[in-house]
């Protein structure tokens, strides 16, 4: 059995700190669960292009309102607390935050919590290095 709180894993190096963002990775490979779930935070009035080429992530949307892009279609979908989209076919899209946005994600396969985004916005399919 698994107990931690978000507490204690903000105090710890689960906690990844970006211009745009902050998450903290509740559950991570380490952890051998077959994914990874994390609490992120995009901050008021960011943009963030992304493509996870190799992990399908799934996002549930529990405090604040943006809005999430398509690339493909164009297509533009309002995110509120309640909503959850999932990029299932690696989906290159664009999230704007108009208030700061609480989300709850998940990716599969699970992230070390070392990853970062690349060039194309995507995190690399394995990174070895454990926290």
């Amino acid at each position: 059995m698994i107990v931690r709180t978000l507490a204690e894993a903000e105090q710890s190096p689960r906690r990844v700190v970006s211009r745009n963002w902050e998450s903290t990775r509740l559950l991570l490979k380490e952890d051998n669960m077959g994914f990874s779930f994390h609490i992120t935070t995009f901050y008021e009035g960011c943009e963030q292009e992304m493509c996870y080429a190799n992990h399908l992530e799934s996002v549930y949307c529990m405090e604040g309102e943006g809005r999430i892009t398509d690339l493909a279609t164009g297509e533009t979908h309002q995110i509120r607390p309640g909503t959850i989209y999932i990029l299932d076919k690696h989906d290159r899209h664009i999230l704007r935050a108009d208030t700061a946005m609480k989300l709850a994600c998940v990716f599969n396969p699970p992230l070390t919590g070392k990853e970062v985004h690349d060039e194309t916005g995507a995190y690399p399919l394995e990174e070895e290095t454990a926290l």
